[in-house]
Order: C-alpha cells, then sequence, then structure tokens
C-alpha cells in the first residue's frame, strides 16, 4: 500500500468518525442542548446508546436502521452525515494532499455541513459554527501571513454589501447569519475564492429554490445558508481553476 493510499484512507475514516459528531451538533444546536456532556440516546425511547451502536455507519446498517430496544426507524440522515463528510476529506485531501490547508479545509467543510441542515430547518446560522470558522480564518493569517492582505479583504469583500442590504431592507433581503458567515469564510480564504463563492451560491440557490417552489411548493421565504455553503466548498476545491479558466477566456 502506497503512501497516498494509506494516508487516503485514515483521512476517510477520521472523516466518517468526525460525521458522527456533526450529527451530535445538528440535532443538539437547535435546542440548545449541551453536545459534550449529555450521552447519545434514542430520540424516541430514551434507551442510551452503547459503543456499539455507535460505529458510523455500520451500526446503523447492522440493526437496520432501527433502535434496538424500542425498534423505532432511525433517521437516515445518520449515516448520510458520516459518509458526506468522510467523502469530502478524501476529496479535499485528493486536492490538498498532506498540508494545512487540507486540516482547515476538513473542518471548514465540517462546519458547512452543520450549517447548511440547521438553517435549512430553521433558518438559523449558529452563532458557534461562525466563531468556530473564524478560528480557522485565524489561524490561516497566521500561517499564510505573507498574503494577509488578500484575506482582510475577503473578510470585508463579501459581506460589507450584503449588510448594507441587510440595514436598507430591515432584514427581510438578507439574514444575519448569512452576512457573518461569508465574513469568516471571507478571512479563511481570501477575497477572490470568497467573491467566487457568493456567486455560485446564490446561482445555484435561485435555481434549485424555484425548482422546489414549482415541485413540492416550497415557501418563498429562502434559507441562504446551505446554497452559500455549497457555493464555498466548489470554490475551496476547484476556485484557483475555475478563476484561471475565466481570466484565459474572457481577459
Amino acid at each position: 500500500m502506497t503512501p497516498t493510499v494509506f494516508y487516503g484512507i485514515v483521512v476517510l475514516i477520521y472523516g466518517i468518525v468526525i460525521g458522527s459528531f456533526l450529527n451530535v451538533c445538528i440535532y443538539r444546536i437547535p435546542k440548545e442542548e449541551s453536545i459534550a456532556k449529555s450521552r447519545s440516546h434514542c430520540m424516541n425511547c430514551g434507551y442510551q446508546l452503547k459503543w456499539y451502536d455507535l460505529v458510523p455507519i455500520f451500526s446503523y446498517l447492522f440493526l437496520g436502521g432501527k433502535c434496538r430496544k424500542c425498534k423505532q426507524k432511525i433517521s437516515i440522515q445518520y449515516p448520510l452525515i458520516e459518509g458526506l463528510n468522510g467523502g469530502l476529506y478524501l476529496l479535499i485531501y485528493a486536492v490538498y494532499g498532506v498540508s494545512i490547508e487540507t486540516l482547515l479545509y476538513c473542518l471548514l467543510f465540517s462546519a458547512l455541513i452543520v450549517i447548511s441542515v440547521i438553517d435549512f430547518r430553521t433558518y438559523i446560522i449558529p452563532d458557534g459554527i461562525v466563531l468556530f470558522i473564524l478560528a480557522l480564518g485565524l489561524i490561516r493569517v497566521i500561517t499564510d501571513y505573507t498574503d494577509w492582505l488578500s484575506y482582510g479583504i475577503g473578510l470585508l469583500s463579501v459581506s460589507v454589501p450584503l449588510e448594507l442590504i441587510r440595514l436598507i431592507t430591515k432584514g427581510r433581503g438578507m439574514g444575519g447569519g448569512d452576512v457573518k458567515l461569508m465574513a469568516v469564510c471571507g478571512l479563511l480564504l481570501g477575497w477572490k475564492l470568497t467573491v467566487l463563492a457568493f456567486a455560485l451560491g446564490c446561482i445555484i440557490g435561485s435555481i434549485v429554490h424555484l425548482i422546489r417552489m414549482r415541485v413540492t411548493k416550497a415557501d418563498h421565504m429562502l434559507a441562504l445558508g446551505p446554497y452559500l455553503a455549497l457555493g464555498l466548498m466548489i470554490a475551496t476545491l476547484w476556485g484557483e481553476k475555475m478563476l484561471q479558466w475565466y481570466f484565459n477566456v474572457f481577459m
């Protein structure tokens, strides 16, 4: 087994395990419950899960997607989030290899997954997750201090216009959580990738939400967080190549 394959397997496993913790965050943060003190339990009967009930993906498959005690169905969200987080970690590793970028972006993507699900359900982006991404951004500036200006501009490039929209529309045109999210992600990614991410998020959000309104009769109110998160992920993984292609073709 080559080192590249070995590290890839390790990254995938770590991603899946951390994905299990993301499920805890997704369920407990909106309820303002502790994500560290309370033991994992069945949402239906309260059965406290044993260690062998908490093996990511495999426990779900072994139990047939049901609680060991009450046999109530367990949400498919659990293995989906675990698998998604693992897959994204592996994809980041494939793009950036063994580097500080891989570590920071893996943690960013995990935070974006939590934000996406919570915002989609509640229209709220938790401040705690935003502060976590802010910490990642500060680490990025410290580890790449020679390019500090790009990160500093990134902090303001999208968030300031969005804040103006929020103030002018008195919160109807833009949520405060979206403003904060783009600010801290701008500090982490720099202004070029952040502007691209915002553009991608708006385009994807407009198309998908129009389809949802037509097909599922979804409400006109748009939770922008999931689409911004998707735009940020795309820009993080392939943004530099996309920008290079654009400038080569149109400039």
